[in-house]
């Protein structure tokens, strides 16, 4: 990759793993989950307005955006309301690369790898030292369980995506498009489950940290960081750009203890270890044996 490519999928880590930190602070601010999900897609849809629609029927659309947007944020905000620190949130979420492969293989009969089958095992051994830790640092084992079923809700989505076509707007238009969708079913939820004086009570006494939350959340995180990530994905073979999603949990994790001071313990850390090897065994090509290994001796070096 360029140089200057390189640095552009570096910010985008960057903003996907501040991200976390971000719904936190929203949360501190005083929005309820759920309307904070709803205002993050109302303000990320806003360029419909002048960009053309995915050529995707409307169902498939719909259903993207349900799983994609509506389920994900609406169990991962709810799940760290209800006590999942954010640098935990950011590696957990993760496991939905894997998800995604076991709903490919159930649903689209795609047969995983061993390599993949191996970075499973790896990953979810790491996810249930993580759950071990339940009780203790903030994390409550019904924080974990909703943060997991967003996670499935995005490898629902990932698959859903799977032979949908390009946007003709690229894919800030796909990501408002889609954004679209959760806004009224999360509004009604919000109201059905966090109650319309709650609700009014968090827009009437909205806080600048609270804007900056949804603005965060809508702009650099949505719109800005998935615009680079397409651009990238257009340029070269995914393998090349993939891996660096790798780099999401370490800049959630790190960017959380700076900010809100999370800390982990021995048991977590040896946890996140073992999720983010097993997704780096999953995406990463490596040599298999020593002619791998020659092989990649003999190729010519690039200046």
């Amino acid at each position: 990759m360029r140089p200057a490519h390189v640095l552009l999928a570096l910010l985008t880590t960057a903003l996907w793993g501040f991200n976390f930190v971000v719904i936190e602070l929203g949360l501190r601010a005083g929005l309820p989950p759920l309307l904070m999900a709803a205002l993050r897609f109302v303000v990320a849809a806003v360029p419909v307005l002048w960009l053309p629609r995915p050529r995707i029927p409307a169902g498939r659309l719909v259903a993207i955006g349900v799983f994609l947007f509506l389920g994900q944020f609406a169990l991962l905000f709810t799940g760290m309301a209800a006590g999942m620190p954010p640098g935990l949130a950011s590696v957990t979420q993760q496991s939905q690369a894997f998800l995604t492969a076991l709903i490919a293989a159930a649903v689209l009969r795609e047969r995983p790898t061993a390599r993949a089958v191996a970075g499973m095992a790896v990953a979810f051994s790491g996810l249930a030292l993580i759950g071990s830790t339940a009780g203790a640092g903030g994390m409550t084992g019904l924080g974990l369980a909703l943060c997991l079923a967003g996670a499935a809700s995005w490898a629902g989505g990932n698959v859903l995506l799977r032979g949908a076509g390009s946007s003709p707007g690229g894919p800030v238009a796909l990501m408002a498009w889609l954004g679209l969708v959760p806004i009224l079913p999360l509004l009604a939820l919000s109201l059905a489950v966090e109650g319309a004086g709650t609700v009014g009570h968090a827009l009437a006494h909205l806080n600048l940290m609270g804007v900056a939350a949804v603005l965060y959340l809508a702009v650099p995180a949505t719109l800005v960081g998935y615009g680079i990530w397409g651009f990238l994905m257009a340029r070269y073979p995914a393998t090349t750009v993939a891996p660096f999603a790798l780099l999401v949990p370490i800049t959630g994790a790190a960017s959380s203890a700076l900010v809100t001071g999370e800390s982990f313990g021995a048991v977590r850390l040896a946890g996140m270890a073992l999720v983010i090897a097993g997704l780096a065994v999953g995406a990463l090509r490596w040599p298999l044996g020593a002619a791998g290994w020659r092989g990649r001796d003999r190729a010519p070096t690039s200046r």
